[in-house]
Protein backbone atom coordinates (compact mmCIF):
# COMPACT_ATOMS: atom_id res chain seq x y z
CA UNK A 1 0.00 0.00 0.00
CA UNK A 2 2.85 2.36 -0.88
CA UNK A 3 2.14 6.04 -1.49
CA UNK A 4 4.02 9.25 -1.02
CA UNK A 5 3.11 12.66 0.36
CA UNK A 6 5.37 15.46 1.45
CA UNK A 7 3.74 17.16 4.46
CA UNK A 8 2.10 20.55 3.77
CA UNK A 9 2.33 23.23 6.48
CA UNK A 10 0.76 26.65 6.98
CA UNK A 11 1.28 29.05 9.86
CA UNK A 12 -1.02 27.07 12.14
CA UNK A 13 -2.09 23.86 10.41
CA UNK A 14 -0.25 20.92 8.86
CA UNK A 15 -1.46 18.03 6.73
CA UNK A 16 0.22 14.68 6.18
CA UNK A 17 -0.42 10.98 5.84
CA UNK A 18 -0.71 9.14 9.14
CA UNK A 19 2.56 7.31 9.66
CA UNK A 20 1.78 5.05 12.60
CA UNK A 21 -1.06 3.36 14.46
CA UNK A 22 -1.28 6.15 17.03
CA UNK A 23 -2.04 8.74 14.35
CA UNK A 24 -4.58 6.45 12.69
CA UNK A 25 -6.24 5.88 16.06
CA UNK A 26 -6.57 9.66 16.52
CA UNK A 27 -8.32 9.86 13.15
CA UNK A 28 -10.72 7.05 14.05
CA UNK A 29 -11.52 8.74 17.37
CA UNK A 30 -12.19 12.08 15.65
CA UNK A 31 -14.51 10.35 13.20
CA UNK A 32 -16.41 8.74 16.07
CA UNK A 33 -16.87 12.05 17.87
CA UNK A 34 -18.24 13.71 14.75
CA UNK A 35 -20.25 10.93 13.13
CA UNK A 36 -21.58 9.11 16.21
CA UNK A 37 -21.66 11.67 19.02
CA UNK A 38 -22.42 14.79 16.97
CA UNK A 39 -24.40 13.46 14.00
CA UNK A 40 -25.95 10.41 15.68
CA UNK A 41 -24.68 7.79 13.23
CA UNK A 42 -25.37 4.19 14.15
CA UNK A 43 -21.86 2.71 14.14
CA UNK A 44 -21.09 -0.97 14.61
CA UNK A 45 -18.43 -0.58 17.30
CA UNK A 46 -17.83 -1.33 20.97
CA UNK A 47 -15.14 1.35 21.28
CA UNK A 48 -15.19 5.11 20.80
CA UNK A 49 -13.78 4.82 17.29
CA UNK A 50 -15.25 4.72 13.78
CA UNK A 51 -13.56 1.81 12.03
CA UNK A 52 -14.59 -0.63 9.32
CA UNK A 53 -12.92 -3.29 7.20
CA UNK A 54 -11.60 -0.74 4.69
CA UNK A 55 -9.51 1.32 7.12
CA UNK A 56 -6.62 -1.14 7.23
CA UNK A 57 -6.22 -0.72 3.47
CA UNK A 58 -6.51 3.09 3.36
CA UNK A 59 -4.10 5.96 3.63
CA UNK A 60 -5.28 8.38 6.32
CA UNK A 61 -4.79 12.05 5.51
CA UNK A 62 -4.83 14.12 8.69
CA UNK A 63 -4.73 17.81 9.59
CA UNK A 64 -3.20 18.93 12.87
CA UNK A 65 -3.22 22.22 14.76
CA UNK A 66 0.51 22.79 15.22
CA UNK A 67 -0.04 25.00 18.27
CA UNK A 68 -2.24 22.69 20.32
CA UNK A 69 -1.09 19.43 18.73
CA UNK A 70 -4.73 18.37 18.21
CA UNK A 71 -5.73 16.32 15.17
CA UNK A 72 -8.63 18.38 13.83
CA UNK A 73 -9.57 16.98 10.40
CA UNK A 74 -9.11 13.80 8.41
CA UNK A 75 -10.12 11.86 5.36
CA UNK A 76 -9.19 8.41 4.15
CA UNK A 77 -7.87 7.53 0.70
CA UNK A 78 -8.39 4.13 -0.89
CA UNK A 79 -6.34 3.47 -4.02
CA UNK A 80 -6.91 0.81 -6.68
CA UNK A 81 -4.36 -1.39 -4.94
CA UNK A 82 -5.96 -0.86 -1.53
CA UNK A 83 -9.40 -1.68 -2.91
CA UNK A 84 -8.08 -4.87 -4.49
CA UNK A 85 -6.67 -5.91 -1.11
CA UNK A 86 -9.92 -4.97 0.67
CA UNK A 87 -12.06 -6.78 -1.89
CA UNK A 88 -13.82 -3.65 -3.13
CA UNK A 89 -14.10 0.10 -2.78
CA UNK A 90 -16.29 1.34 0.07
CA UNK A 91 -18.61 2.97 -2.46
CA UNK A 92 -19.44 -0.48 -3.80
CA UNK A 93 -21.36 -1.16 -0.58
CA UNK A 94 -23.80 1.57 -1.69
CA UNK A 95 -23.57 1.68 -5.48
CA UNK A 96 -23.14 -0.51 -8.52
CA UNK A 97 -20.10 1.33 -9.89
CA UNK A 98 -18.93 -0.97 -12.66
CA UNK A 99 -18.85 1.92 -15.13
CA UNK A 100 -16.38 3.73 -12.86
CA UNK A 101 -14.14 0.74 -12.29
CA UNK A 102 -13.79 0.35 -16.06
CA UNK A 103 -12.28 3.84 -16.44
CA UNK A 104 -8.75 3.76 -17.83
CA UNK A 105 -6.45 5.39 -15.30
CA UNK A 106 -5.43 5.35 -11.65
CA UNK A 107 -8.21 6.02 -9.16
CA UNK A 108 -8.49 6.96 -5.51
CA UNK A 109 -11.62 6.97 -3.37
CA UNK A 110 -12.02 9.79 -0.85
CA UNK A 111 -14.16 9.00 2.17
CA UNK A 112 -15.06 9.63 5.81
CA UNK A 113 -14.06 13.30 5.54
CA UNK A 114 -14.62 15.18 8.78
CA UNK A 115 -13.56 18.40 10.49
CA UNK A 116 -13.67 19.26 14.19
CA UNK A 117 -16.54 21.67 14.92
CA UNK A 118 -14.11 24.31 16.22
CA UNK A 119 -12.34 24.49 12.83
CA UNK A 120 -15.18 24.64 10.31
CA UNK A 121 -14.61 28.23 9.25
CA UNK A 122 -12.77 27.07 6.13
CA UNK A 123 -9.04 26.88 6.85
CA UNK A 124 -9.02 23.23 7.89
CA UNK A 125 -10.89 21.95 4.85
CA UNK A 126 -8.67 24.14 2.63
CA UNK A 127 -5.54 22.58 4.09
CA UNK A 128 -7.08 19.12 3.75
CA UNK A 129 -7.69 19.84 0.04
CA UNK A 130 -4.08 21.00 -0.28
CA UNK A 131 -2.91 17.69 1.13
CA UNK A 132 -5.20 15.81 -1.24
CA UNK A 133 -3.85 17.91 -4.12
CA UNK A 134 -0.30 16.94 -3.25
CA UNK A 135 -1.26 13.27 -2.93
CA UNK A 136 -2.90 13.32 -6.36
CA UNK A 137 0.11 14.90 -8.02
CA UNK A 138 2.83 12.95 -6.26
CA UNK A 139 1.10 9.61 -6.89
CA UNK A 140 -0.09 10.37 -10.45
CA UNK A 141 -3.81 9.91 -9.81
CA UNK A 142 -6.19 10.31 -12.76
CA UNK A 143 -9.60 10.11 -11.07
CA UNK A 144 -10.95 11.06 -7.65
CA UNK A 145 -14.33 9.81 -6.50
CA UNK A 146 -16.31 9.39 -3.35
CA UNK A 147 -19.64 9.75 -1.59
CA UNK A 148 -20.54 13.33 -0.65
CA UNK A 149 -23.22 13.31 2.02
CA UNK A 150 -26.37 15.37 2.38
CA UNK A 151 -27.78 15.39 5.91
CA UNK A 152 -31.42 14.39 5.99
CA UNK A 153 -33.22 17.00 8.02
CA UNK A 154 -36.66 16.62 9.56
CA UNK A 155 -38.33 18.01 6.46
CA UNK A 156 -39.48 14.81 4.72
CA UNK A 157 -36.47 14.96 2.40
CA UNK A 158 -37.37 18.32 0.84
CA UNK A 159 -33.88 19.87 1.03
CA UNK A 160 -32.15 16.70 -0.18
CA UNK A 161 -34.51 16.54 -3.15
CA UNK A 162 -33.88 20.22 -3.94
CA UNK A 163 -30.11 19.66 -3.87
CA UNK A 164 -30.45 16.66 -6.16
CA UNK A 165 -32.51 18.78 -8.56
CA UNK A 166 -29.62 21.27 -8.70
CA UNK A 167 -27.12 18.50 -9.39
CA UNK A 168 -29.27 16.98 -12.14
CA UNK A 169 -29.48 20.38 -13.81
CA UNK A 170 -25.90 21.59 -13.45
CA UNK A 171 -23.56 18.71 -12.64
CA UNK A 172 -24.88 15.37 -13.92
CA UNK A 173 -22.42 13.12 -15.74
CA UNK A 174 -23.03 11.40 -19.08
CA UNK A 175 -25.14 8.25 -18.98
CA UNK A 176 -22.22 5.93 -19.73
CA UNK A 177 -20.52 6.89 -16.43
CA UNK A 178 -23.57 6.57 -14.18
CA UNK A 179 -23.70 4.46 -11.02
CA UNK A 180 -26.79 2.82 -9.55
CA UNK A 181 -27.64 3.23 -5.84
CA UNK A 182 -28.51 0.00 -4.06
CA UNK A 183 -31.00 1.87 -1.86
CA UNK A 184 -32.19 4.89 -3.78
CA UNK A 185 -33.20 7.99 -1.86
CA UNK A 186 -36.94 8.46 -2.40
CA UNK A 187 -37.86 11.52 -4.45
CA UNK A 188 -39.99 13.95 -2.48
CA UNK A 189 -42.45 16.26 -4.29
CA UNK A 190 -41.28 19.84 -3.72
CA UNK A 191 -43.54 22.64 -2.52
CA UNK A 192 -43.72 25.62 -4.89
CA UNK A 193 -41.86 27.86 -2.43
CA UNK A 194 -38.73 25.66 -2.47
CA UNK A 195 -36.73 27.11 -5.34
CA UNK A 196 -33.14 26.58 -4.15
CA UNK A 197 -31.12 24.65 -1.62
CA UNK A 198 -27.70 25.26 -0.14
CA UNK A 199 -25.26 22.46 -0.91
CA UNK A 200 -23.07 21.00 1.88
CA UNK A 201 -19.47 22.35 1.79
CA UNK A 202 -17.83 19.12 0.58
CA UNK A 203 -20.39 18.62 -2.18
CA UNK A 204 -20.08 22.27 -3.19
CA UNK A 205 -16.29 21.95 -3.37
CA UNK A 206 -16.56 18.89 -5.60
CA UNK A 207 -18.86 20.73 -8.02
CA UNK A 208 -16.69 23.85 -8.11
CA UNK A 209 -13.69 21.71 -8.97
CA UNK A 210 -15.53 20.26 -11.95
CA UNK A 211 -16.69 16.95 -10.46
CA UNK A 212 -19.89 15.37 -11.71
CA UNK A 213 -22.72 13.60 -9.92
CA UNK A 214 -22.93 10.06 -11.26
CA UNK A 215 -26.65 9.51 -10.75
CA UNK A 216 -29.23 9.34 -8.01
CA UNK A 217 -28.36 9.44 -4.30
CA UNK A 218 -28.17 6.43 -2.01
CA UNK A 219 -29.91 6.45 1.35
CA UNK A 220 -27.40 5.58 4.09
CA UNK A 221 -29.69 4.69 6.97
CA UNK A 222 -26.88 4.14 9.52
CA UNK A 223 -25.47 7.64 9.01
CA UNK A 224 -28.83 9.29 8.37
CA UNK A 225 -27.65 10.89 5.12
CA UNK A 226 -28.12 10.77 1.38
CA UNK A 227 -24.86 9.90 -0.37
CA UNK A 228 -24.13 11.30 -3.82
CA UNK A 229 -21.45 9.56 -5.88
CA UNK A 230 -19.13 12.27 -7.24
CA UNK A 231 -16.41 11.73 -9.86
CA UNK A 232 -13.59 14.13 -10.71
CA UNK A 233 -11.39 13.62 -13.76
CA UNK A 234 -8.17 15.41 -12.82
CA UNK A 235 -7.71 16.50 -16.43
CA UNK A 236 -11.07 18.29 -16.32
CA UNK A 237 -10.43 20.52 -13.33
CA UNK A 238 -12.28 23.83 -13.58
CA UNK A 239 -9.66 26.42 -14.55
CA UNK A 240 -11.22 29.24 -12.50
CA UNK A 241 -11.11 27.20 -9.29
CA UNK A 242 -8.21 24.82 -9.75
CA UNK A 243 -5.70 27.28 -8.24
CA UNK A 244 -7.42 26.60 -4.91
CA UNK A 245 -6.84 22.88 -5.36
CA UNK A 246 -3.63 22.26 -7.26
CA UNK A 247 -1.00 23.66 -9.51
CA UNK A 248 -0.35 21.49 -12.55
CA UNK A 249 3.28 22.47 -12.16
CA UNK A 250 3.48 20.39 -9.00
CA UNK A 251 3.08 22.86 -6.15
CA UNK A 252 0.11 22.52 -3.86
Amino acid sequence: MSAILKPVKTNRLSVELATDETMIRESLELRYRIFAEEMGANLDTTEAIDEDRFDAHCHHLVVRDTRSGDLIASTRLLTDKGAADAGSFYSETEFDMQNIKCLNGSKVEVGRTCVDARYRSGAAIAVLWQGLSSFVQQNHIDFLFGCASIELQEDDGIMATAIMNRLRTHALIDEKYRVRPKTRLPITPLPDEVVAARMPPLLKAYVRLGAKACGEACWDEDFGVADVFMLLNINNLDASYSRHFMSRGGNA
